[in-house]
């Protein structure tokens, strides 16, 4: 017989101060280790047994909890509320799951995350019941872990990572179901449920996102591409550093924003330096020098190497 998952989701999760913004959806049970590990962060519980609200061991954690079948109504919270939103098998009894997992996908931050996790449909039990012509799973989808995280990303999630928690096979039972034809890469077959880590954002546009409101980082977005396509370059320069000055810019955040949203980096920091004084200059270097820093590849930081020369008359430090 099938048992019934462990509650390890939070193995994702590392302790913290920060006011975090968090929801449960049925997992109630996680929610004294949550107010445990972050003490000021804001907690909201939705489950559709509104009675399960008033178990002792949930009445000091300060949840916000509302009753409510998450599979046939919509979460009643604005959109980009969430830190995270943490499930166990949620997807596991919905007849729409990409409706389900986009429609989360909608109430996280561009930081946030949904925990969750999902019965393998490749572990060694659910195979055997398979192959003796019997199948117990009839209300619920099971999936193998190429086919959840392909869901996932089509659900407009960006990084997608998996931990197995397992279940051992009876002796000589692999051995059948290797011999039958089923592969066991990683241990697939003796991995009874996968827990799921779903970002909103890759992890560096995450980090990007963290540091700024959304607001600045659309001005700045908008000053970069001004600047890149030459157009009013020298107000927009202007512009830039009073921008870069007022919310706190740093050479290492710039560098990385750069990288991401301008489509020909040499040509910005060219318009850049061309405009900026001999202070701004200097800070134009530190940023192409962080830029050098931080390249993934010997042919980046060769380019960035040679603009640095061009710009300055000194190569980039190694």
């Amino acid at each position: 017989m099938p048992e019934k998952i462990k509650p390890q989701l939070l193995s994702f999760l590392a302790p913290s101060d920060a006011p975090l913004t968090i929801l449960v959806v049925e997992s109630l049970t996680y929610l004294p280790d949550l107010r445990t590990m972050f003490p000021h962060a804001e907690l909201f519980a939705v489950a559709a047994d509104g009675d399960a609200f008033h178990r002792p061991e949930y009445a000091a954690l300060g949840v916000q909890f509302t009753a409510l079948d998450y599979l046939a109504a919509p979460l009643p919270f604005a959109h980009e509320t969430f830190d995270y939103i943490i499930s166990d098998l949620t997807l596991e009894p919905a007849g729409n799951p990409q409706d389900i997992a986009a429609g989360f996908s909608q109430f996280l931050k561009q930081t946030g995350a949904l925990l969750t996790s999902f019965r393998n449909i490749r572990h060694w039990s659910v195979l055997a019941e398979l192959m003796d012509g019997h199948y117990y799973h009839v209300v619920a989808r099971l999936y193998a872990v190429q086919e959840f995280e392909k869901l996932l990303y089509a659900s407009y999630y960006k990084d997608v990572r998996v931990r197995p928690q397992r279940r051992p096979a009876p002796a000589g039972e692999l051995d059948r179901l290797v011999a039958a034809g089923f592969d066991n890469l990683n241990d697939d077959l003796e991995t009874e449920f996968w827990l799921v880590y779903a970002a909103r954002s890759m992890p560096e546009l995450s980090l990007l996102k963290s540091f700024f409101t959304a607001a600045e980082r659309k001005e700045l977005a908008r000053l970069l591409h001004r600047i890149e396509y030459d157009v009013d370059t020298a107000q927009q320069v202007a512009a830039f550093w009073q921008f870069y000055h007022r919310v706190g810019l740093f050479p290492d955040y710039t560098a990385a924003f750069v990288k991401e949203a301008v489509f020909h980096p040499a040509q910005f920091y060219r318009r850049l330096s061309a405009h900026s004084d001999a202070a701004e200059q200097a800070m134009v270097q530190e940023i192409v020098q962080a830029a050098h820093d931080a390249a993934r590849s010997d042919e980046e930081a060769t380019k960035l190497s040679a603009l640095a020369e061009e710009l300055f008359g000194k190569e980039a430090e190694p």
